[in-house]
């Protein structure tokens, strides 16, 4: 289904404007004392996860009353009495473990849905002031600028990229699948912030990327923005990518099946 067009509504400037607004919540506490509290053993949450997400829910409450809303630490938020057709997928501080150690990798991600279609997508890191961004149909961009993926064709001369989900410890599978591409691919990274990871495959900073385990929140912006960059993005069967099933692959779709060769070996 085609997507509505967009620009009368000034959907894409709202999504990078609070992003940016949340992002700058991140940035001024980065580095300080702040409230930790656990999830799970080893999921983390913030002070700043929830003061980044309260603003861009109120904004969105705000800007947008009748727009449903799934994020990372409030759940789903659905207007009273009405079904809606939009839905904003929010993970206001990714890589929240990065965050709490100090190390600078992380980021805001915000997506929107029309008809459970991605429309809009925007990956915010704070302390680059890098803002990556996709609108249906209109290409990718990073801080204004047109990016595309990379043109590298072979997975021996990739620089791949991954994430170790939160369970890896009962994931054989992906230890097998790290030690292959390793063997496999001209170098592996892991940051710790997945919707980040995918920004890097839309601008060609990464030639490919993979992970089980993620949720919604993790993949949506950063999917839209691989794809109108001109990247591909799928399960490991090679089935179309769905954000709420993983595992996800995403690459420049030159190397995409050399990747699930090796997924699938």
């Amino acid at each position: 289904m085609n997507a509505p067009s967009l620009r009368g509504f000034q959907l894409h400037d709202f999504a990078i404007q609070t992003a940016r607004d949340a992002g700058r919540i991140l940035a001024e506490r980065f580095g300080h004392k702040i409230e930790i509290s656990n999830k799970s053993d080893i999921d983390l949450v913030t002070e700043s996860d929830l003061a980044a997400e309260g603003l861009i829910i109120d904004r969105i409450k705000t800007h947008y009353p009748r727009h449903s809303i799934l994020a990372e630490e409030s759940g789903v938020t659905n207007p009273h009495d009405h079904e809606s057709e939009w839905r904003w997928i929010i993970d206001p501080l990714d890589g929240t473990t990065n965050y709490a150690h100090g190390y600078p990798c992380f980021c805001v991600s915000i997506a929107l849905e029309h008809q459970a279609n991605l429309v809009i997508g925007v990956v915010y890191d704070p302390l680059r002031d890098e803002m990556f961004a996709a609108e249906r149909g209109q290409g990718a961009s990073l801080n204004g600028r047109r990016i595309s993926v990379s043109r590298t064709r072979n997975l021996s001369t990739a620089l791949l990229c991954t994430g170790f989900p939160y369970d890896v410890r009962q994931r054989n599978d992906f230890a097998r699948h790290f030690a292959s591409f390793i063997m496999h691919a001209q170098g592996v990274r892991r940051d710790g912030a997945a919707a980040l990871d995918l920004a890097y495959v839309a601008a060609g900073r990464f030639d490919g990327f993979w992970e089980e385990g993620l949720k919604p929140w993790d993949v949506a912006a950063g999917a839209l923005i691989i794809e109108e960059a001109g990247g591909r993005l799928s399960n490991y069967r090679g089935e179309p990518l769905d954000i709420h099933n993983p595992p996800v692959v995403a690459s420049n779709g030159l190397i995409h099946d050399q990747m699930r060769e090796v997924l699938n070996a």
